[in-house]
Formats: C-alpha cells, structure tokens, sequence
C-alpha cells in the first residue's frame, strides 16, 4: 500500500511541476491545479496499478520462499528511471507538439540526429542531468517504502491465509486497471472536463498516455468505424471529384516546367491572411500579382504527412503516417509519377536527412528520379543550420541545377527547413525569433524569384508556393480556423495573370487542380479535387490533428477530439452536419488505405 499511494503521489507531483513549467505561456489559478489533480487522480489511481502487479507477485511468492530485496530494488530501479524518462519528455515535448507524450516520439529514435535538430546541446545535456536526478528521487523514495526483509512465512496455514488474500484482492486490481464495471475502460478522455486544453492535456497521465497509444503508433494503420458503408458514402457524396469538367483556364501552356516549394511550418498567420504585412512580404506580393487561392487549408500539422498530401494528393491521417508505410505509399499516385509519363523529369531537394520519417523511399517511389539532399554538400554548409543546409543555399542550389537543366520538361520541388526550431537563420531583422525565422524564409523566396525572372526559363515557368503544414504559436491552434490557414500561390511566367480563387478547398487539392490545367488524366487521385473545375463539388476542407479531426465549409467548422469523443471548437450553425461529415471522411479514408 505504501508503495502504490507512492506511485499516486508522484503522478500528482508530476502534474503539478508540468503546469508550472507552462506557467508564463499557459497561466492557471490554484483552483485550476486542484481541479486538474481532482480530475487526472481516476486515471493516476488505475495507472499505478500496473505498476504494482510486480511486487504484489513478488510478495505472494515470499510468502512461501525468500526474495532478495535486490529484486525489488531491480524493480523500483526500472520504474523510476522509465517514470523520470516519462515526465521529462512530456513536459519538455509539450512546448513543441502540445499533445501529451505518446509512441509517436519513437519513431524519431530512428534518426536522432534530425530529432535533436531542434534543441541545442546544452538544452539536452540539461534534461539529461533532470532526468538522472529526478530518477534517483522517485528510486530513492521507493526503497524507503520497501523495509521489510520479505522473510518466508514459516506457518502453513499462515501462508495459504495470506495467499488466499491476495488471490481474492486480484479481481479488485483487474476492475481497478479497467477501470469499472462499465462498457467504457480507462481512457485518456475520462479526466478531460474544461473548455481549456492545457487544463485537460495537464490533467492525463504521461504514463498511461504513452502506454495506450503503443498500439497506434505512426506506423500502424488505424481504421475508423462509425457508421455502415451505405451511411458513410451518404455523408460524404459530392465531397470529392476524379474529373475536371470545363475548367477555367489559369495557364498559358499546358506543358509548363514546375517548381513546387514546400515551405516549412509557413502558415497564413504569418501572412498577410494573419494580418501581418512585414514578417513575409515577398509572399504577400506574390498574392497581389500571381493566382491566389485565399481559401486553401492544410491537410496536417507535420512534415511527413503534409508532404504525402502536397505531392500525392492524399489526406492526411490522425495518427497514421503514410509517409512510413511504404508497402502502401509506394502505390499512391503522384503528381511526379503523372508528369514522368508525359516526359517530365523530376528532381527532389532537401537540405536535411532524406532518410528522416521514410522520406527517401517515398520521394523515389512517387516518381522523383533526381534527389538531392545534405548528404551531397560540404560539411561547412551541411553545418549551416541545426537542421542541415539552410534555406538560401538550398534556393541558390535549386537555381544552379535549373541553368543547366537540359531536359524538354522538367519538375522540381524543393522542402525548405529553416523555419524550423530552433529557428537558427543567418539574419536578424526581427525581434520574435519566430517571426524572423519566416522573414529569412520570404527573403529567400523573393530572391530565388526575383533570380527567376531574370531567366529564360521563366517565360514557360509555373512557380508553386505552400507550405508543409501551418506552426502553433501564441494562440493560434487547433481550436482556431487561422490555424490551418495556409497560402497557396501560384507565379511564373506560365500563369494568364492574377487571380484570386475563393474556393474552399486544401493542399492536397493541388495534385488534382495542376494535372486538370495540363489536361492530363488524374482519376487516380481519389481524394484530390480540381478546384477550377466547373462540376458542383461541396465546398469543403478538412484537416487532421493528433488524434482530431477539423472539417470547414462555408458556414462554420468544428473540431472533434477523437480522444474525449467530443467537439472541442465550432463556429457557425451546422455543427451536427459538419461533425458528421468528419467521422464519415476519416472512415471512408482510412478504409481506402487500408485496402492499397
């Protein structure tokens, strides 16, 4: 009893040292600590009941023969450094992802190198050395709790009582791990209870929450069920178009040479769609004078699967990775493998690991025949950034590489990485390291631009702008519709001329819109829509989040944590609709991958 009440205490602990880590980003009162102790203690008490399996075997077992208390020890061992592990990474990840430590965090084991890429030395070093104390603390307070020899029994009739004991409380710790008699098992959602997320997040159990989410981790399929097939196809008919009927024309050639730029994290809140006219004002020239989709969304908030949507025209997923599935990415269409059957040559450029999240083998099996990645840069420049080469180098890279293209048509995309944590770039001209992380980005983007048009290439140019996915920063997340919000710009000497396109639609739409202005065939691309054609698709986005869904229309969007199975943020009337609409495209798209 000593050593679970133990366990509890320092999951509460816990929770208390995370919200006071946050205190000047996310502040709370000592109502809201109390509230969240109150709240998180169901899922603290059943937690620490798999925690206590072990030395209540281990007890049974000494009552019928000596167990060394190194054994014990061993055990309290293991636990605190796992439980110290546990608390350290979900407070210090939490500041990037602001989800709650989950497996998603091993696949980045993987490449540690591009994981640390964020953070500096002595920021690890430090967590390193928090980790070790605060192991040694929790350890240290377990074996006070261990002082008994755990002597055999010598009665018989003592140790069949004492047996029988705790055989009859097993049924007690099963119902205590389950929690209840309920339907409903222990889960992360049973301890959220306010409209503040921070509150709720700070509420579940880093432990439990990495434990329950073994079994969904980036590389497994997770398939959603929430309605019949017949249901299903009902809620989603006229969301989604393989054709292109009558489109409006944007392009001068059908065959233009492309470049698509892959902007990091560049969300339209550092745009002039957040208001702001000095962090990115390349970017938003460009909107003045190129075709501007004012109403374009992100499929997702990480690289890996933003990337998957851009380039295959394929949704992203609440937890799975497509990117990391490559038995199944590999038979996704592409825009690359398209334009490679009209005798496009294809180049891929990233100044970071092309290795990193799988990205190598999806590069290469989407039709890129050309990659060129840090690996292929001096040392000095593969140094230049935390992340690998920096953005201008890379611009001036791609530069190079297309004053000596000599293939009829080609394509090249490039994935830019420095406006990334921990936002290292070479130039200083705002405050806000954020802000002038983006700033360097459209620096180098107007130049890159600017060099273009100096170029014969440019006259049969088409130049697409967008970024990966948008960033979390003050209060834009996923409970606000700016969050999502991304530019899609399109420029070059191949477009007619400016254009503003209004029409709801998301990244992964690109795929089909380009393939629609070049006449060639996308009927492949399932869930990608030609946003200048003139059949009557739903207007419609939708995005997906850890473990969430967001779905916008015309009239409002809402946002559905699939974790507390509720609506988190609406606006407008149609909540119900739209909150349908969502559970419906995660069903039919999850099946759909399922079945490649």
């Amino acid at each position: 009893m000593k050593f679970y009440l133990l366990l509890v205490l320092v999951f509460i602990t816990a929770k208390v040292v995370f919200m006071l880590s946050y205190y000047g980003e996310q502040p709370f009162s000592m109502g809201d600590v109390c509230n969240v102790v109150r709240h998180g203690l169901s899922l603290d008490l059943s937690t620490a009941l798999y925690f206590l399996i072990v030395p209540f075997l281990l007890t049974i077992v000494s009552f019928w023969t000596k167990i060394p208390k190194w054994v014990f020890r061993a055990y309290y061992v293991l636990v605190a450094v796992a439980f110290s592990l546990a608390f350290v990474s979900d407070t210090s990840l939490y500041g990037f992802w602001h989800f709650k430590l989950d497996s998603s965090c091993l696949q980045y084991l993987e490449t540690p190198t591009e994981a640390m890429a964020s953070v500096s030395f002595g920021y690890l070093l430090i967590r390193l050395l928090v980790v070790i104390g605060v192991a040694a603390a929790i350890g240290s307070l377990m074996w006070k709790t261990d002082s008994l020899e755990h002597p055999a029994i010598s009665s018989i009739s003592h140790r069949m009582w004492n047996t029988l004991l705790f055989v009859l409380l097993v049924p007690f710790i099963v119902i205590g791990i389950r929690g209840g008699l309920d339907e409903s098992t222990t889960n992360i959602g049973q301890v959220y209870y306010s409209d503040n997320q921070f509150l709720n997040h700070s509420a579940v159990n880093p432990v439990f929450s990495f434990l329950a989410s073994l079994d969904k981790s980036g590389d497994h399929i997770t398939t959603y069920d929430f309605y019949n097939d017949e249901e299903s196809k009902r809620l989603t008919n006229g969301l989604f178009s393989t054709q292109s009927t009558d489109s409006d024309t944007l392009l001068c050639t059908t065959r233009p040479d492309i470049i698509i730029i892959l902007m990091e994290s560049c969300g339209g809140q550092f745009t002039k769609i957040g208001g702001h006219d000095d962090i990115t004002p390349n970017l938003n020239r460009m909107m003045d004078e190129g075709v501007n989709f004012t109403e374009c969304y992100a499929n997702s908030w990480r690289t890996d699967k933003g990337t998957v949507s851009v380039l295959s025209g394929y949704p992203a997923f609440p937890i799975t990775s497509v990117m990391k599935e490559p038995e199944r990415s590999r038979k996704l269409p592409s825009i690359a493998a398209s334009l490679a059957q009209e005798g496009y040559e294809n180049s891929f450029f990233y100044g970071g690991d092309i290795n990193f999240t799988n990205m190598r083998s999806y590069v290469m099996s989407s039709g890129y025949k050309h990659l060129r990645w840090k690996a292929d840069y001096g040392i000095s420049e593969q140094r230049s950034a935390q992340w690998g080469v920096r953005d201008d180098l890379m611009f001036a890279s791609l530069l190079d590489d297309i004053r000596h293209e000599q293939s009829e048509h080609w394509m090249k995309t490039l994935l830019t990485l420095s406006s990334h944590e921990p936002w290292d770039v070479p130039t200083h001209n705002l405050d806000d390291k954020v802000y002038n992380a983006f700033h360097y980005l459209d620096n180098c983007v107007g130049q890159f631009v600017d060099s273009l048009r100096q170029m014969p290439q440019w006259k049969n140019l088409l130049v697409v702008f967008l970024p990966d996915h948008g960033y979390r920063y003050q209060d834009i997340d996923e409970t606000t519709r700016l969050y999502n919000h991304i530019p899609m710009i399109w420029t070059g000497g191949a477009i007619r001329g400016h254009r503003i396109i209004d029409r709801l639609c998301n990244q992964s739409d690109l795929a089909a819109t380009l393939l629609g202005q070049m006449g060639i065939d996308h009927t492949a691309f399932t869930f990608s829509r030609d946003i200048m054609s003139n059949d009557s698709l739903i207007p419609m986005a939708w995005h997906t989040y850890n473990n969430g869904v967001t779905v916008y229309d015309t009239a409002g969007f809402v946002a559905y944590d699939l974790d507390v199975e509720k609506v988190i943020a609406r606006e407008g009337q149609n909540e119900q609709e739209l909150l349908e609409r969502a559970k419906a495209l995660l069903q039919l798209t999850s099946h759909d991958l399922i079945s490649r």
